[in-house]
């Protein structure tokens, strides 16, 4: 008799697995048996119940190498079918080579246990017995504290096996925090709750190589046209954590609201938060930039400017246009709102903030923002026109794109000189500065990373690409998150509808946009722009297609959405069992009937 790979995988399993607990198949009515590559629902019966196994032990072994990891591994996957009840109040975690690190190792390890609780419904009725893990975390000593960088080595070496006695041993092995932590991440996705033998079972033999594609995996949050309690703001870091993407992108402020604390100018927050108890404190930032770094996520905060200010700037005297009416005719939308570069005692101010931001954050790559600079608004201003006259300037277009790279030059000093003369990377918005001939008189290729918002057909993007500039790609016609949905200064759908399905985030080839300069794309980012989301809808409209986004930056799959559905259904649950309230992609019968729903699933091409 000839075995197939999942059949042999039941047999072992039902051999050498621990105890069955003593209940009856009356305790459930379905299980699931793997049948041509497909996990598919049977009804319990005495005549089935041993064979039967649960649908997340189904869907490990069942039709696919990698099992339901997400994102997809870049390496080699070996999963044994094999699987080993755990004893979860018997896993020890040994981190070799990280004395300075131990605390932040405690973090991780206690977020590790909190993930394996979220799949157990009810403790009560867990199964006693199984066998203890030991989970071995090698990289070498290192002598700073842990911080993500563009040269971060992310990579990772997970290895499991049995030993004769049944003890259970995971080894990680990185060069550093960083990718150790990866690894602890795909080691919790092997790990699942069997709802039928009601154990927590791990897969007891596998190999797994893995490293990233891209360096800049990252979502983008406003926190300024509503707020977001430091609350949600974690959830969004916890699902980031579990897809490995690595940098949240904090757009902080905006005209709308200045809901952070600036320690030397307390009025910028007094003035332009919403409220009082609609602001980030010290220890707010504090908080959420360690919660991030447990998780392997940079914080860079943003300060965009010399556009979007406004709330907060009042009694300066530093601002042109702020809530100017008509509001179409100064900027993109009310409140409109932009520094004025002309007054001296304004990069003071700029100082204080950048200082705020570097102390408390400690960027590695910061972003200064420089989108959606309206002329209109600095020409409606008489003393900026006088300043300008008295330069010898005009008022034109040239003239005005001049004013701006004047500001521009005088903000990086102050960037420079609070970050200690680092020279610190800076990242930019595409805008009109970043165009010809304005991007090579202002712009040096080697300072500047370029984040690209237009669509993904633009060709402004190649323009900027043989310059040689670093980009990050957020086009909006697939990476804006908040698209889709009703106008909010007029009828109809907001500016960028339709809404932007998963299935579109997933295919969203980088290369593809980049073409030859692909060597250029540092990655990607999705983004919120929040006029019409609070942290009360926030999780639905990143989740799942934050993970989306997440498995084409690691893995870069050369096949297309389809191919990930199915695993992305379920991963969308484990999202859930964790406590993000991801939208759901299908009716749960999908879930339960693999192969069943798509409306081409029998055709003969397929």
């Amino acid at each position: 008799m000839k075995w197939t790979r999942t059949a042999l995988g039941v047999a072992l399993l039902l051999a050498l697995v621990s105890q069955m607990t003593a209940h009856s198949s009356d305790d459930l009515v379905y299980g699931y048996e793997c049948r041509s590559g497909f996990c598919q629902k049977v009804e319990l019966s005495e005549e089935n119940y041993a064979k039967a196994i649960s649908l997340p032990v189904c869907r490990l072994f069942c039709g696919s190498s990698i099992g339901t990891l997400w994102p997809k591994p870049t390496g080699t996957v070996r999963l044994d079918t094999l699987m080993r009840q755990v004893d979860i109040s018997f896993i020890d975690f040994n981190v070799n080579g990280t004395v300075r690190q131990q605390k932040l190792w405690r973090s991780v390890e206690n977020r590790f246990m909190d993930m394996l609780d979220a799949q157990i419904p009810d403790r009560k009725i867990l199964a006693r017995g199984g066998y203890r893990m030991s989970v071995n975390i090698n990289t070498p000593e290192e002598p700073t504290p842990a911080r993500l960088t563009l040269e971060t080595d992310e990579s990772y070496i997970l290895d499991i096996e049995t030993d004769a006695s049944g003890h259970v041993l995971a080894n990680i092995t990185a060069t550093n925090f960083f990718g150790a932590r990866h690894g602890l991440e795909t080691l919790a996705q092997l790990i699942v709750y069997d709802d039928i033998r009601r154990e927590v079972q791990v897969t007891a033999n596998a190999t797994i190589t893995d490293a990233p594609v891209y360096k800049w995996r990252g979502l983008l949050l406003d926190t300024s046209r509503n707020y977001y309690s430091v609350k949600s703001i974690k959830r969004t870091l916890e699902g980031m954590a579990m897809v490995k993407l690595n940098t949240f992108h904090w757009h902080i402020t905006d005209s709308h609201s200045f809901p952070l604390e600036v320690k030397k100018r307390p009025e910028l927050h007094k003035l332009g938060a919403y409220s009082q108890r609609q602001v980030y404190s010290r220890r707010d930032v504090a908080e959420v930039v360690e919660y991030g770094r447990v998780r392997g996520i940079r914080v860079m905060p943003e300060f965009d400017a010399p556009a979007h200010v406004g709330e907060g700037w009042q009694h300066k005297n530093m601002t042109a246009c702020f809530n100017a009416q008509p509001w179409k005719s100064f900027c993109v939308e009310p409140p409109c709102g932009q520094l004025d570069p002309t007054v001296n005692e304004m990069y003071d101010v700029l100082e204080d903030i950048y200082g705020t931001m570097f102390d408390q954050f400690n960027p590695d790559v910061f972003h200064m923002g420089g989108d959606e600079v309206s002329t209109s608004c600095w020409n409606s201003s008489q003393p900026i026109q006088k300043w300008m006259k008295k330069q010898g300037w005009g008022l034109e277009t040239a003239d005005f794109m001049r004013l701006w790279g004047h500001f521009q030059t005088e903000a990086l000093g102050r960037v420079d000189k609070v970050a200690n003369g680092t020279h610190t990377p800076i990242i930019l918005w595409t805008s009109g500065l970043t165009e010809e001939p304005f991007i090579d008189e202002y712009l040096n290729p080697e300072r500047y990373i370029i984040q690209i918002w237009t669509t993904g057909v633009d060709p402004k993007v190649k323009k900027i690409l043989k310059r040689g500039y670093k980009i990050i790609v957020s086009n909006y016609d697939a990476l804006y998150l908040d698209c889709g949905g009703a106008g909010w200064v007029t009828d109809g759908n907001n500016w960028c509808s339709p809404y932007i399905g998963w299935q579109k985030v997933y295919d969203n080839s980088l290369k593809s946009i980049a073409g030859d300069y692909e060597h250029h794309v540092l990655g990607a980012e999705g983004a919120i722009w929040s006029e019409q989301i609070d942290e009360h809808t926030l999780d639905n409209r990143f989740w799942p297609r934050a993970s989306a986004l997440a498995e084409r930056l690691w893995s870069n799959p050369a096949e297309g959405w389809r191919q990930a559905e199915s695993r992305l259904l379920l991963h969308r649950q484990r999202l859930v069992d964790n406590g993000l309230g991801a939208e759901a992609m299908q009716p749960q019968w999908c879930l339960q009937n693999e192969h069943e729903c798509p409306i081409d699933a029998y055709d003969a091409h397929v």
